[in-house]
């Protein structure tokens, strides 16, 4: 992984998440004839409620953790490649349905919670197809500098083996989320994405 580029890991699991999901609900727009369907990921308190609501998933990092079990293992994040320091991180998501019509929105959530088991282990191939350049998708050119950046970014290179993990949170704790989010609640399932490797050069 070049180290240059390092800093763009977290962002480049969000896209790829996006972008799973998004290809995901396309294939299954037969099944589901919910027509033109999103996926954001934004903060939950941004998107349109009410009248403008539409039918989406959004895919929200709301909290930064290290991966306690690499931690433990001194050996795999002193040294990842020569005089280099590894900083491993498990990212957490809140993925959220909206729709303002009838069943959009449990649908909506299975259709995720199928994708993400069907894809609990993110692979190379993956990764690379998700972050590949948006012109080499669909021939345009249509694309945020961002994005740009992160479609040159080296994930699918990293050591570690990426997971994505349902985590069932209490009613309580989910509770305390949306309360700290200052958004209205939406039916919402919490994941979690590890093992994540920001490579450092010392």
């Amino acid at each position: 992984m070049s180290h240059e580029s390092a800093p763009l890991a977290i962002a480049s699991i969000t896209a790829v998440l996006k972008d799973l999901l998004g290809n995901g609900l396309v294939r299954y727009s037969k099944i589901t004839r919910l027509g033109d369907v999103s996926v954001s990921v934004l903060p939950p308190d941004r998107i349109n409620l009410g009248a403008d609501e539409s039918s989406q998933l959004n895919v929200f990092l709301y909290r930064v953790t290290p991966h306690t079990k690499l931690l433990q293992k001194s050996t795999d994040i002193k040294k990842t490649n020569r005089g280099n320091s590894g900083l491993v991180l498990d990212l957490h998501y809140l993925l959220t349905a909206y729709g303002a019509q009838d069943f959009h929105e449990e649908i909506l959530l299975g259709c995720a919670v199928h994708l993400l088991r069907a894809a609990s282990v993110l692979t190379r191939d993956t990764i690379r197809k998700a972050l590949e350049p948006a012109s080499g998708k669909n021939g345009k050119n249509l694309v945020s500098p961002a994005r740009t950046a992160l479609s040159s970014f080296e994930l699918s290179d990293q050591l570690e083996e990426i997971r994505i993990t349902p985590q069932f949170l209490s009613f309580e704790d989910m509770s305390k989320l949306w309360s700290m989010l200052q958004a209205r609640y939406r039916p919402s399932i919490a994941y979690e994405v590890s093992a994540v490797t920001m490579t450092v050069e010392q």
